[in-house]
C-alpha cells in the first residue's frame, strides 16, 4: 500500500472502499470484534537524555495499566462574561455552513479586546481552515507555522487581523512561548507530522510537540487550550486493539499512542482544555450533520475538515465545552443539533 504525505489527522481518499485516517489509507471493512474490554493503556517508557519527558521504547513495548483520574474544573480561564454565551445561532444543515458571526463570538471578542487566538499548525489542511474561520468570525489570529514560505501561499496575506509567526513545536517550549507571547488569549493545536520512515516523528510532533505547546502556555498564563486529536487514540482501552485502522496507524511510529500521551499531559496540566477527536478527515464540503459522542465511544466514520474547524472554534467560545474530550463524525441520518446542545450532552468521565 502506498503511503502519502499528509497530516496525522484523517483525510479521505478517492477510492470509495478506503478512507484515510492519520494520513494512512484504511479499509472500510467493519472492525474486528471487540476482544479486549479492559486492556492496558500506557507504555513503559525510557527517559530521553535531552528532555524531561519520557519516550516510548519501540523495540520492547511493555504495557502497564493506568488508573483513570477524575478531573474537576477549578477555574475557568475565559472571562466571566463567558457564562452568558448561550447563543446557538451558528447553524449546520447538510453541506451549508453559515459564516455569520454568532452572538457568542461577538461577546467573546468584545471581552478579550485585542487578544489573539494562536493556531499551531496553521498551514495544515485543518489548521488553515481554522485560521480562515476565525478571521471570518472577527477574531484576531496569530498563525504559528513551521515554514514561512509555505504560509505565504496558503494563508491570507492582506488581512490586518492575521499575524504569521515562525513556530516549530519540536524546538522546545521557550521558543514557542516567544511566538505565542502575552498577546494570545488561547491556543488551538492542529499540528500533525507527515508519514515517513522516521519512527520517532509522531513522538516529536504529536507527543512532545504538544507537550511543548502546553508548557509554553503555562509559562505565559494562557489557560485555554483546544487540541485536534484523532478517533481511536485510546483504541486498546476500547477493545479495538485489533481494529485494522488502529493497527495501521500505529505501525509507523505509534501515532495514535503518541497523541494519547499528549492528551494525558493536557488533562493533567490544570488548563481549561477541549480535546476534539475527529474521524477520518475529508477535504470535501460537509455532508451530513454532526455527531458528537463522549471519549472512547466511536471507532469509525468520517467528517469534513470544515466541520472540524467549526467545532474547534465553537469549543473556544462555549463554556459547555470546557474540560471535555469529544469524538465527532458526520452522518447523513443524524439529526441537526445546536453546538450548545451537543457540548452540553457530553459528560466528562
Amino acid at each position: 500500500m502506498k503511503l502519502q504525505s499528509h497530516s496525522h489527522s484523517a483525510m479521505a481518499c478517492n477510492d470509495s472502499r478506503l478512507f484515510r485516517l492519520g494520513g494512512q489509507e484504511i479499509s472500510r471493512n467493519p472492525p474486528l470484534p471487540l476482544t479486549l474490554r479492559k486492556p492496558p493503556r500506557r507504555l513503559c517508557t525510557v527517559q530521553c537524555s535531552h528532555s524531561n519527558h519520557s519516550l516510548p521504547y519501540p523495540p520492547s513495548l511493555s504495557i502497564i495499566k493506568s488508573t483513570s483520574k477524575v478531573f474537576s474544573a477549578i477555574s475557568n480561564s475565559l472571562p466571566n462574561i463567558m457564562s452568558f454565551l448561550t447563543s446557538d445561532s451558528t447553524k449546520m444543515e447538510g453541506s451549508d455552513f453559515t459564516e455569520e458571526v454568532t452572538e457568542a463570538t461577538e461577546i467573546y471578542i468584545n471581552a478579550i479586546g485585542k487578544k489573539k487566538i494562536f493556531v499551531a499548525g496553521a498551514t495544515g489542511s485543518t489548521g488553515k481552515r481554522i485560521v480562515e474561520r476565525l478571521l471570518a468570525k472577527g477574531f484576531r489570529v496569530k498563525a504559528g507555522v513551521r515554514d514561512l514560505d509555505k504560509a505565504k501561499t496558503s494563508l491570507p496575506q492582506d488581512n490586518p487581523a492575521l499575524q504569521i509567526v515562525k513556530a516549530d513545536v519540536t524546538e522546545g517550549s521557550a521558543k514557542l512561548a516567544d511566538a505565542i507571547s502575552d498577546d494570545s488569549e488561547a491556543v488551538i493545536c492542529a499540528t500533525g507530522c507527515r508519514s515517513g520512515w522516521d519512527l520517532y516523528a509522531p513522538w516529536k510532533v504529536d507527543n512532545l510537540g504538544t507537550v511543548n505547546l502546553v508548557d509554553a502556555c503555562r509559562k505565559l498564563g494562557v489557560k485555554r487550550f483546544i487540541l485536534v486529536s484523532s478517533l481511536l487514540v485510546n483504541g486498546a482501552a476500547m477493545g479495538q486493539i485489533l481494529n485494522p485502522a488502529y493497527i495501521f496507524l500505529n505501525v509507523f511510529g505509534l501515532t495514535l499512542i503518541a497523541k494519547l500521551r499528549a492528551e494525558d499531559y493536557i488533562r493533567e496540566s490544570g488548563m481549561n482544555y477541549t480535546i476534539i477527536r475527529p474521524g477520518g478527515l475529508r477535504n470535501e464540503p460537509p455532508t451530513g450533520n454532526l455527531v458528537m459522542e463522549p471519549e472512547d465511544t466511536l471507532y469509525e466514520g468520517t467528517i469534513s475538515r470544515d466541520q472540524v474547524a467549526e467545532v474547534a472554534i465553537e469549543a473556544l467560545v462555549r463554556p459547555q465545552a470546557s474540560y471535555k474530550v469529544v469524538e465527532i463524525v458526520a452522518r447523513a441520518d443524524a439529526p441537526k443539533r445546536s453546538y450548545g446542545d451537543l457540548f452540553s450532552s457530553i459528560t466528562q468521565r
